[in-house]
């Protein structure tokens, strides 16, 4: 018996495996589609992100924004770029150290200023923060180059009348001290340009005489007991950023409108039911945030989404922190919570810089993960 030969056509194998190839890649496509939208695949994808960012170095802040992680491509673009910059700024800060004309001191063993510094009056800059320092001495009149005093989170009770000679002085940041007062002398300093008294929480006014501050482009006085716009603030003509949250202000002057140079607006965490028509005027706005809890009155050219004017209405978290707090938590001191709190307002703000419009309103939650 011969051997047996089977004939074929070429064509059938084909097509059959031509069948078994597209199957394949259309299980494929649903395979890759249903892991897309899996939410275990974006949580990976987070974690492998998150993972690369810490390997990096990069803050958390970098990279999450309200509690939500972002991956995006333009974000890592950002990083990169932040990433040149601190290195910029860290070189600024070495050559700042180094700088002879730059006094600095930090930690909670100072309670009064070295002996030495009443010596070196050629000083342009005091870097002073989280001392126990309570009193900053009269003779900082003989620091006539001075141009920034920098002074937050020490325990500063009162800042002396002398302050005031201080002609060349750009800078005042006395932010989370314990102020219950500025001195009226402050209005001499006709040079100054930022002014931040934030984080007092006792204090309730500024004096008339700061209406000679006629190049003050920045005034910050949130998480205070002010329960007005001080006077001299509405006459600063050139003021371009206003931070009056954090206070107890149930009303804004009718006259608001004399900022015609304001940019930033900071009203949240006051008592606000409504926002007068006179906020229409300040026609350079571009950044206005309040709380809406309790507004129930607002010009509605506020929200039109045609204008510059990014408008955010924050909605405090509904939920009872008192049921949250773990009974072994160590309760924060009320300065430490507006400071948490200023800090995240600061890095949401920034965020909201680079976004093209805003949300009509924002819900802030907290939350902890323990990992």
């Amino acid at each position: 018996m011969g051997h047996k030969v089977v004939v074929f056509d070429i064509s059938v194998v084909r097509a059959l495996w031509e069948t078994r190839v597209k199957k394949h890649r259309a299980w494929q496509k649903k395979e890759a589609e249903r892991l897309e939208k899996s939410a275990l695949e974006k949580i990976k994808e987070e974690w492998d992100f998150v993972a690369e960012c810490r390997r990096k170095g990069v803050p958390q802040a970098q990279y999450c924004k309200n509690g939500f992680v972002d991956t995006s491509a333009r974000l890592l673009e950002k990083i990169e770029r932040n990433s040149v910059a601190r290195q910029s700024a860290w070189v600024k800060d070495r050559d700042k150290r180094s700088n002879p004309f730059v006094f600095e001191l930090s930690g909670a063993q100072w309670k009064e200023l070295p002996d030495s510094l009443r010596e070196q009056t050629h000083l342009k800059e005091w870097h002073i923060h989280s001392t126990l320092i309570q009193t900053i001495p009269a003779y900082i009149e003989l620091f006539q180059a001075m141009r920034i005093l920098d002074l937050p989170k020490n325990q500063i009770t009162s800042l002396p009348a002398e302050i005031g000679r201080l002609k060349n002085l750009k800078e005042l940041n006395v932010s989370f001290n314990h102020l219950k007062s500025i001195p009226p002398e402050l209005g001499d300093c006709e040079n100054l340009e930022k002014l931040d008294c934030s984080g007092n929480l006792d204090l309730m006014e500024l004096p008339f005489e700061l209406s000679n501050l006629k190049q003050v482009t920045f005034v910050d006085i949130s998480a205070n007991k002010f329960s007005s716009v001080p006077i001299c603030v509405l006459r600063m003509c050139r003021l371009q950023w206003l931070d009056i949250s954090s206070n107890n202000l149930s009303d804004l002057p009718q006259d608001i409108d004399r900022l015609e140079e304001l940019q930033g607006f900071l009203l949240y965490k006051n008592k606000l039911t409504y926002l007068p028509q006179a906020m229409l005027n300040l026609k350079k706005l571009t950044l206005l945030v309040v709380s809406g809890d309790h507004l129930v009155e607002l010009p509605t050219a506020l929200c039109d989404a045609s204008k510059p004017l990014k408008f955010v209405s924050l909605m405090d978290n509904p939920i009872d922190k008192t049921q949250c707090q773990d009974s072994d938590e160590i309760i924060e001191s009320e300065q430490d919570r507006q400071h948490f709190d200023k800090e995240f307002m600061k890095a949401y703000i920034e965020d909201l810089k680079e976004r093209e419009a805003v949300p009509s309103y924002t819900t802030k939650v907290s939350f902890s993960l323990q990992l």
